[in-house]
């Protein structure tokens, strides 16, 4: 498994893993979460404001990570501390899962963060993503409830001194 910048001749096939790792939380017929989706296999619209980083395999992605450090993409947080990096839209193909795809990207996603001199990575999940918070937190992420967002979907923050 290479993990990489998600190449453009790939955002398509970035964007199908990435939304199909989040489907299976999507409400039925909730069009809030039909339009999320869609906002999350745009892979190419995010890659042109900041690193998008993908898990390949045989040519094939099995999952990306989106990682916010000079911006943000503005849905949750309109600017990050100059010291903080953001990891956003961890996904990884359903058919990949167990592998340990989404540890390498967040691994990943933390040493970037590092080089480029960033000192605290911070990330929401919903209540619902179990597995990712479970991840997240033997990674030595701990809880910032301060920063969580309450709306029709609960997003629970956490956060890691680099």
């Amino acid at each position: 498994m290479e993990i990489r910048a998600v190449d453009p001749s790939q955002y398509e096939a970035a964007g199908r893993a990435t939304a199909g790792a989040y489907a299976e939380f999507a409400p039925p017929g909730d069009a809030e979460w039909a339009e999320y989706l869609q906002t999350i296999a745009d892979v190419g619209a995010r890659a042109e404001r900041m690193l998008v980083i993908a898990a390949v395999e045989e040519g094939r992605i099995l999952g990306t990570a989106t990682l916010e450090m000079e911006q943000t993409l503005g849905d949750d947080d309109a600017e990050l501390p100059p010291d903080t990096a953001s990891l956003r839209m961890l996904g990884v193909a359903p058919a990949a899962r167990g592998r340990g795809v989404g540890r390498a990207l967040v691994e990943a996603c933390l040493e970037r963060a590092r080089a480029a001199g960033k000192r605290v990575m911070v990330l929401r999940t919903t209540e619902r993503m179990e597995v990712a918070a479970a991840l997240y937190r033997s990674l030595g992420f701990e809880r910032d409830p301060a920063r969580d967002l309450d709306g029709d979907l609960r997003l629970v923050a956490y956060r890691l001194a680099l």
